[in-house]
Parts: structure tokens; C-alpha cells; sequence
């Protein structure tokens, strides 16, 4: 198995690195022992995408208040397989600081005020 190769987790199967799923049991692939290492941080993010997440028009999930905040929601979006973009809220300026936009395709809309409304300790249920 060479450090290309992606496998799953569970099964221990090995995929072409294009593969995002084991087709077998259905779990995400990983790299393959050394594989992440030499995988820049664009691809290591990119493999945490779900697919599901990824259509649609970009729409607004959340607000922040600033550049570190916007990244850190970014981020929990991430983990959670969520694509999202940031905006700046002023039309054509793009400051480091001030607000920013969260915007996530609508697929995953509803999936990201799940996932941040949980962070924010209101779960439903």
C-alpha cells in the first residue's frame, strides 16, 4: 500500500485517492500511514467535506462579529463536514478586521444552524 492510498478505518480496505467513501461499509477514508502528512491543509480540509453539503445557492447561516470569530465558526462548520465561505457585511471593502458573513450552500443551510445552535447550547429536544 503506497502512500497515495486511502483507506477505510473500519474494513481496512484500500481506495484511489479519489475515493471520499469505503464502498463496502460506507465510512469516510483516510489517508493511508503517512499519506496526511504530505497532504497540503486545502486537501486535509477538503476530505472533511460531505458531499451533501456542497449544492445549491450560497446562503447566511451566521453572523460574526469579526475575522477570528467568522474562522471559528468556519471551522466548527468544518468538522461537521460543512463547507462555508465568508463574506465581508460591507459591499466591496474587505478589511482584516470588522464583520463577516458565514454563508454555506443550501444544502448544508439547515445542517450549519443545527450544528451552531448546538455550540450555543440550544439543542432541540
Amino acid at each position: 500500500m503506497d502512500e497515495e492510498t486511502v483507506i477505510c478505518p473500519t474494513c481496512a480496505r484500500a481506495h484511489a485517492p479519489s475515493e471520499r467513501f469505503c464502498e463496502h461499509c460506507g465510512m469516510p477514508l483516510v489517508h493511508a500511514a503517512g499519506g496526511e502528512a504530505r497532504a497540503s491543509e486545502r486537501q486535509r480540509k477538503a476530505r472533511k467535506i460531505k458531499p451533501q453539503y456542497t449544492e445549491g445557492e450560497l446562503v447566511k447561516v451566521a453572523y460574526a462579529g469579526d475575522q477570528p470569530q467568522a474562522e471559528f465558526i468556519a471551522n466548527l462548520l468544518l468538522e461537521e463536514g460543512i463547507p462555508c465561505v465568508l463574506r465581508n457585511s460591507i459591499a466591496g471593502y474587505s478589511p482584516l478586521i470588522g464583520p463577516r458573513d458565514v454563508m454555506v450552500p443550501q444544502s448544508g443551510a439547515q445542517a450549519a444552524r443545527e450544528a451552531l445552535a448546538f455550540q450555543r447550547g440550544e439543542s432541540a429536544g
